[in-house]
């Protein structure tokens, strides 16, 4: 869906033109809101591939959401509750579609009102109403608290719903005594193309990323039950827990990986734009960087600076010098590197084929030295050739 930017040859010694994310691929698994976040990235240099893990239910064709309008019409509830912008606009937009968008307004009108955060008190005003509160951290918990804090006992609270699990909010309420009546806005269903799903799952347990973004805990759980039906969930998991960083917008969006054991990342505050300045801090620092025959050598998920030059390296090369950089300065057999090469067989002329090509994309060939008869070594810097040895 996304391809890099071509961009022109850059004359030396002139400052670097590209983006933080530069020479990193990431994956984008979101449905709602797919091609900001990837033009974000992109903008930065980030290459992307995107693979919705679900789809969006059409308002006006889901029967659930219109029967809880419709309930809600005829028997008034104490409460409604606010969680999305987007949410609440969709939902007044199906019931206008519907026939019902006057009643629905009339209803909202005279129950108390909550709306989580200020985007939301917009949808809310723009709809003519006017928001009763509104908690200042944007927090469902906030939420929660106020309303224990209140008493629910014997009381009917209608919480517009958007897909994302709202963990104990609603059992509190209930043991609590309330009746909790959800209004299902945007359900989430399987992708009806599942294949660049299967691609996306292939791209990560190959670490053919560096990064797997997350924007909802349904596309999250639908990732992992869709890798546990083709097999691959161990190998996900161990992708995810080792080499591709999983970014989450929020931790709500975090709980499926998290139930399985995986450590994510999240911005501070929970939007496209701060996750994707979290990525620009967290997939360059995570990238190897050396010196190498006088020059800074910085190893990226499919490119490489070279004193900050991007320079764009072949799948097979980067192979190689993955190989080569886990024991850097110290010469690697031509039957090891042959095994790292992706299908490469058993002839060793792919090797040389493969760093002659790693070579010249580089554009210094001097950065890996042929140690002949015996294999290929980085031509680290003498100091710190003697902190690896050491090491």
């Amino acid at each position: 869906m996304y391809d890099e930017q071509q961009r022109p040859e850059r004359p030396e010694h002139s400052p670097p033109d590209h983006g933080p994310l530069a020479g990193f691929t990431v994956g984008v698994t979101a449905a709602r809101r797919a091609d900001e976040l990837g033009t974000l990235l992109q903008r930065r240099g980030a290459a992307v591939i995107h693979a919705p893990a679900l789809r969006i239910v059409q308002l006006a064709d889901d029967s659930e959401l219109l029967a809880a309008t419709k309930q809600l019409i005829s028997q008034a509830p104490d409460v409604v509750i606010a969680t999305t912008a987007i949410g609440f606009r969709g939902w007044v937009e199906a019931a206008d579609g519907w026939g019902l968008g006057a009643d629905l307004l009339s209803c909202l009108d005279g129950v108390e009102l909550l709306a989580r955060g200020p985007k939301v008190k917009g949808s809310v005003r723009a709809a003519g109403l006017t928001e009763d509160w509104s908690p200042s951290s944007e927090s469902m918990a906030e939420v929660l608290d106020r309303l224990l804090e209140e008493g629910v006992e014997g009381r009917r609270i209608a919480i517009q719903l958007h897909g994302e699990p709202l963990p104990g909010f609603v059992e509190s309420l209930r043991a609590a005594g309330a009746e909790v009546v959800g209004v299902p806005v945007y359900r989430w269903m399987p992708p009806e193309d599942i294949g660049p799903v299967d691609r996306l799952l292939d791209a990560t347990v190959s670490r053919g990323l560096d990064a797997l973004t997350f924007t909802s805990a349904p596309a999250a759980a639908s990732l992992l039950s869709r890798a546990e039906e083709r097999g691959q969930l161990a190998e996900l998991l161990a992708a995810l827990h080792h080499d591709v960083l999983p970014a989450c917008v929020g931790p709500v969006t975090a709980l499926p990986l998290q139930a399985r054991g995986v450590d994510t990342v999240s911005p501070e505050r929970f939007r496209l734009g701060p996750l994707v300045q979290l990525l620009c801090q967290e997939l360059p620092g995570r990238a190897r960087a050396l010196p190498i025959a006088g020059h800074r050598v910085e190893i990226r998920g499919h490119a490489v600076l070279v004193d900050g030059a991007l320079r764009p390296v072949p799948p097979a090369g980067m192979s190689l010098l993955r190989a080569l950089s886990r024991q850097p300065g110290w010469v690697v057999a031509r039957a090891e590197l042959l095994r790292a090469l992706p299908g490469a067989g058993r002839d060793e002329h792919a090797v040389e084929t493969a760093m002659a090509r790693l070579r010249t994309a580089l554009g210094v060939p001097k950065l890996i030295q042929t140690v002949v008869k015996r294999g290929y070594r980085l031509a680290l810097d003498p100091a710190a050739d003697a902190k690896y040895s050491d090491a």
